[in-house]
């Protein structure tokens, strides 16, 4: 049997716990065998030598925002977007990401590089690009100020789209109070003081009932596409209440513990940012990924805007299994976008995969997509070899 992958010796996670000294096969897109045993004897596999580093599914990210800084490294200087893509695509590899929802802003905020037009061009090349390595998706955050709704239609329309949120970033609601929200967007985003100031009232501008009648749509538009729908930075209880009444699936970044525990108890899946929990805690003092964890109400850890945070994730202790930290980066992200064929290492799932050296900073050696070799690093392929036909 030929187009064999076999990765042996590794400790391989699984949904429900770990297998040291494991081995994982793989035959064209798919897993079909997860075990023990001992090596194939098949003709010709290729075999990766784990030595005794962690294999783990592919990791899903529901939300990271980082392709805006491939596209704008410097304020002022910007890259096309395939080059902002590719350059996306090969550093989530090499973070272990094979599946990426880029969440892209739809907003008018051109001091920040955010604009519908912007986000419709991303849109459109994530629609129709066939050079990525990884499997990139497009999350559309919309901006509730903004005729996002009108924008979004349009790219579901000709590009489609795979996951659906609301956001609100105003001053006094959600993560910013007024100072801070202009100091965030001054001194941390470069924006100039009289476009903050128009951004504040445009945003202010928006009254409950036409809040409402927009959520509204973009819920409708969600559905229309078959998508998730998630809320973002909700504050409190009564927040998560009244975005469940609309729909939402996912509770993005819940900004108490009160929001992040209705959150669970209505059955959302909770997802908050890996730098958070790698960190220690987050920026604007809300709520610790970590305590949120401690009480049992995170689902879903995610990039926000740093990929290799989302590795070491998993590498956090938490007093948690490691099968319970890797799911939170691999099969319940998976699970919240719908995607069922992937997340987990077992037979008949598709084959992303990654191999981890844990020690001191993760970083990934190999990575697998599909079955196909995404990631191979020097020190990989010194642990590598192709089984000779039996007999020779």
């Amino acid at each position: 049997m030929t187009g064999i992958t076999e990765i042996r010796n590794g400790r391989v996670v699984t949904p429900s716990g770990v297998l040291e000294g494991g081995r994982v096969v793989i035959a064209g897109e798919r897993i079909v065998r997860v075990d023990r045993g001992p090596a194939s004897d098949s003709a010709g596999p290729t075999t990766v030598d784990a030595d005794g580093r962690v294999v783990m599914p592919g990791i899903v990210d529901l939300h990271g925002d980082d392709i805006e800084h491939h596209r704008s490294p410097r304020a002022g200087a910007s890259v096309d977007v395939r080059t902002a893509l590719t350059a996306a695509d090969r550093a989530n590899l090499l973070n272990g990401v094979t599946t990426k929802f880029h969440a892209v802003a739809f907003e008018e905020s051109p001091d920040d590089g955010r604009t519908l037009r912007t986000a419709e061009t991303v849109a459109a090349e994530l629609g129709r690009e066939e050079y990525t390595l990884g499997d990139n998706r497009l999350h559309a955050r919309c901006e509730l100020a903004d005729a996002s709704a009108d924008a979004v239609e349009g790219v579901i329309e000709r590009f489609g789209v795979d996951l659906l949120s609301v956001m609100h970033h105003a001053p006094g609601d959600g993560q910013y109070d007024d100072e801070e929200f202009e100091r965030h967007y001054v001194e941390d985003r470069n924006w100039p003081a009289e476009g903050v100031d128009d951004v504040i009232e445009t945003r202010r501008s928006l009254d409950g009932a036409d809040r409402d009648d927009r959520i509204r749509r973009i819920a409708g538009l969600a559905r229309r596409a078959g998508v998730p729908l998630a809320s973002h930075d909700d504050e409190s209880a009564r927040d998560v209440e009244r975005m469940a009444d609309h729909g939402t699936d996912i509770s993005e970044y819940p900004l108490t513990r009160g929001a992040a525990r209705r959150a669970t108890d209505l059955g959302l899946a909770t997802v908050m940012g890996a730098p958070n929990l790698v960190r220690g805690g987050s920026l604007w003092d809300n709520l610790s990924a970590r305590d949120a964890i401690d009480d049992g109400l995170v689902d879903v850890l995610c990039a926000d805007y740093h990929p290799p945070s989302l590795l070491a994730a998993p590498f956090v202790d938490t007093g948690e299994s490691l099968s319970t930290r890797v799911n939170r980066v691999t099969r319940n992200p998976a699970a919240a976008a719908g995607l069922d064929d992937r997340g987990r290492i077992a037979e008949g799932a598709r084959a992303d995969l990654i191999v981890v050296d844990p020690a001191g900073t993760p970083t990934v050696d190999r990575a697998f997509v599909a079955g196909a070799e995404a990631v191979r690093t020097d020190r990989a392929a010194t642990n590598d070899r192709r089984t000779p036909p039996a007999g020779s």
